[in-house]
């Protein structure tokens, strides 16, 4: 699920890392939430490790934006663990499994902190430090210590770990992650100018890139920093791309919701 932004082209929905057809419509089905679309292009290769597990890692991340479908990814990753052989795709699906199951805790469904540890502790045994998975674990094993383990300095070194490998390699969706996440313990430690300028990072990389569903959190989270008008015109912008894809991410609701007159 990852992949290094190239230059070529009007179209910022193929420019991240896609080589072929099939790669480019699973790409711009997935910028747009259609999941279970994106999915399905790659049932037909289901015996593959490469098309299995990112199957199973597009269901996964529907799970983390609607709150559904989380029997499907189970299914999913199942098949992926099935027919991994290497240590580096074993290690890709114990990543996913860590993913499956952080979300699962995070958003309420069912507590499976112990799991998700354990899983992403499998990845780290078996994905090397300079692996092409090391980054997105690294920054896993941050959002972990940071949501679940209430441990920012971990949290802070692990994601940092994971900015430097997306860097080196190109990963710039995976930048976006980790400029968000490091600006939002910037803020919480009070330091305003850091955090907006990794907000901002994080935006630019996401419309750059055309990466619509994760847009709208981009933008609330530079709200967060911004003052009166410049706040309420990111979050109107927010507000209009939710709606758009349909209430996704279910988790912004709250904040995108018009609140009552006082």
């Amino acid at each position: 699920m990852s992949g290094s932004e190239t230059t070529g082209g009007d179209d910022p929905s193929s420019a991240y890392g896609r080589k072929t057809p099939m790669e480019t419509a699973i790409w711009r089905l997935r910028s747009r939430g259609c999941w279970t679309d994106a999915a399905a292009l790659l049932a037909p290769r289901a015996t593959e490790p490469a098309a299995a597990l990112e199957r199973a890692a597009l269901l996964i991340e529907r799970c983390l934006y609607t709150e559904k479908g989380w029997a499907e990814a189970e299914e999913a990753l199942r098949a992926a663990e099935a027919v991994a052989q290497s240590d580096e795709e074993r290690g890709a699906a114990a990543c996913e499994r860590g993913y499956l199951a952080y979300a699962s805790t995070l958003l309420g469904v069912r507590d499976r902190a112990d799991e998700a540890t354990a899983a992403l502790g499998r990845a780290a045994a078996l994905i090397g430090p300079s692996a092409e998975g090391r980054p997105l674990l690294d920054f896993r094993r941050g959002l972990i210590a940071q949501n679940l383990g209430d441990s920012p300095q971990a949290a802070r070194a692990a994601f940092r770990r994971a900015h430097a490998g997306a860097t080196d390699r190109g990963d710039t969706l995976l930048l976006s992650s980790t400029w968000r996440h490091l600006a939002g313990i910037a803020l919480r430690e009070g330091e305003l100018a850091e955090a907006r300028h990794g907000f901002a990072e994080s935006l630019r990389i996401r419309e750059e890139l055309g990466f619509l569903v994760g847009t709208a959190p981009a933008l609330t989270a530079l709200a967060d920093t911004e003052t009166e008008p410049e706040a309420g015109r990111l979050r109107a912008e927010a507000g209009r791309l939710f709606r758009l894809l349909g209430g996704v991410p279910t988790w912004l609701s709250a904040q995108l919701s018009p609140q009552p007159a006082t």
